[in-house]
């Protein structure tokens, strides 16, 4: 392969023998270069570090241009806001010169207008780590509910709606769905953000009065009123950044980064330190790995830059003839007497760096059965089996307020222990100020929920017309837990097909 026999040459190799190279395109063979990197390699020697205009990705989007136009109206209020605070605005589009080359790039395979490329700029002002209070994560904010659906995965391991790659697959994928649904961008978008179920009924609204049924003549929320709006706003700012004083960053028409897939496990800081790249922007790259281990039996790739690919198989190489592991972490599955404190002790790291590793709030208790990432070298890859483990907390004890009426006899301390609550939040909730109540008083109470009984494993046989995310529905589990629990490579179910379903 021409771009392998390039990466010899860049490692200094020089002529070497038949062996040597044998040996080298083994090793090299551990892991998988797309070719993304020649063509980035080969961009990024051939250009000067200047970009000149009519080669950065903005370009590019301004020739894909596809939207129809809103009222100017509507729009300048948006765009005012953006220049408002233009200083943000270009921060935003420093943000995104990791990712929005490959995001164009995706529109155009797909044939879609190249505006859709922007929309991470108000969804989640391109930080593919953000988190919203809806619960919404990553550069184009899918809700967990949504992300299932869209087969994003999403576990104690990794969040798949925080993948660059995936997060923005299910985005399209989800907005050419809307696109084919109603046959309008702007009510596609729409319904993006307010759901498609309630767009369909604003549609239906105005169809039995009589009323038009675009975007601009439903009644929506205040925010999908403004969804559109602010991304045609970025669409103007894109279009003639100089009208606005609008400075964007120079990003280059090539990949930013590139994909490597691992065959073994690699710690995240190792694989940041083999691309020489600062850690923080690994981790902007590779925002969905929940744990400070990458997992080979994930099989999920890596993102690093893609001027750094060279680099990375070469101190890879280097990595390896030391014989020095590439993680240094294991499992441990939680037994009864167990504790955090207990486990940490054992595997000699402190409680808050074993919490850290496994995302274990301070003074959370964590499952029996769970499987937790303890540091352990040499131990060897985590397995298939491990890798699809889960870590699940204690839950917290739910509470719901009653009104008890104190009989003749009652005191706090024993209306307290009838209850299970403490003397001191009987008084607190009540505002009592001593220990004096009286008969027929009625006292507000926090007590505890009775638990309900644990639902147990069953079988369940598919029938026609059902789906992974109906049957994940019907039994309230996550269509990826469905997968897991049976093996399913796919998302296709066959009637007649036996599912074990594990709450």
């Amino acid at each position: 392969m021409k771009f392998r026999s390039a990466l010899l040459a860049i490692l200094g190799c020089g002529v070497i023998q038949h062996a040597a190279a044998t040996e080298f395109v083994d090793l090299l063979g551990e892991i998988t270069i797309e070719d993304e990197v020649a063509q980035a390699v080969e961009a990024r020697l051939a250009r000067e570090s200047v970009v000149a205009p009519e080669d950065t990705v903005w370009e590019t989007i301004r020739q894909g241009f596809g939207l129809a136009d809103l009222p100017e109206a509507v729009v300048n209020r948006e765009l005012k806001r953006y220049t408002r605070h233009l200083h943000y605005t270009q921060r935003m589009a420093f943000r995104s010169r990791m990712y929005l080359y490959y995001i164009v790039s995706e529109t155009q395979r797909r044939g879609m207008p190249t505006e859709l490329a922007l929309l991470p700029f108000v969804e989640s002002a391109f930080q593919p780590e953000a988190q919203s209070k809806s619960k919404a994560a990553g550069l184009w904010q899918f809700i967990p509910s949504t992300g299932d659906i869209f087969d994003l995965r999403q576990s104690s391991w990794r969040d798949d709606r925080l993948d660059v790659l995936e997060s923005t697959r299910a985005a399209l994928d989800y907005l050419q769905n809307l696109y084919q649904q109603f046959g309008d961008w702007h009510l596609a978008l729409a319904a993006y953000n307010w759901g498609e179920g309630s767009i369909r009924r604003a549609i239906a609204i105005n169809e039995r009065r009589g009323k038009p049924t675009d975007f601009m003549s439903l009644q929506l929320p205040e925010e999908t009123k403004r969804y559109v709006p602010k991304l045609l706003a970025i669409k103007a700012l894109v279009k003639n950044p100089a009208l606005f004083d609008l400075k964007l960053p120079e990003i280059a028409n090539e990949p930013y980064f590139v994909r490597i897939t691992k065959s073994r496990d690699l710690d995240v800081e190792t694989a940041a330190q083999l691309a020489e790249t600062d850690l923080e922007e690994f981790k902007l790259l590779n925002p969905s790995f929940n744990r400070p281990v990458i997992v080979a039996a994930h099989q999920r790739p890596i993102l690093i830059p893609a001027e750094k690919a060279d680099v990375f198989v070469q101190n890879l190489l280097n990595w390896q003839a030391t014989g020095k592991p590439l993680s240094n972490w294991s499992t441990y599955t939680l037994k009864k007497g167990d504790t955090i404190n207990k486990v940490a002790k054992r595997f000699g790291m402190t409680v808050h760096d074993l919490r850290a590793a496994n995302k274990i709030p301070t003074g959370r208790k964590v499952q029996i059965g769970s499987t937790l990432l303890v540091k352990q070298a040499g131990s060897g890859d985590i397995s298939h089996t491990e890798a699809k483990s889960k870590m699940e907390l204690v839950p917290l004890p739910s509470t719901r307020r009653i009104t008890y009426r104190v009989r003749k006899g009652d005191t706090i301390g024993s209306i307290a222990k009838r209850f299970g609550v403490k003397i001191a939040d009987v008084r607190r909730v009540n505002r009592l100020k001593g220990n004096t109540i009286r008969v027929g008083q009625r006292l507000r109470l926090e007590v505890r929920d009775v638990q309900r009984r644990k639902i147990t494993a069953r079988n369940y046989t598919v029938r026609a017309g059902d789906t992974l995310y109906s049957i994940a529905k019907r039994f309230n589990v996550s269509v990826s837990h469905l997968r897991d629990t049976n093996d399913l490579d796919d998302l296709q179910l066959k009637p007649g097909q036996k599912l074990r379903i594990v709450p």
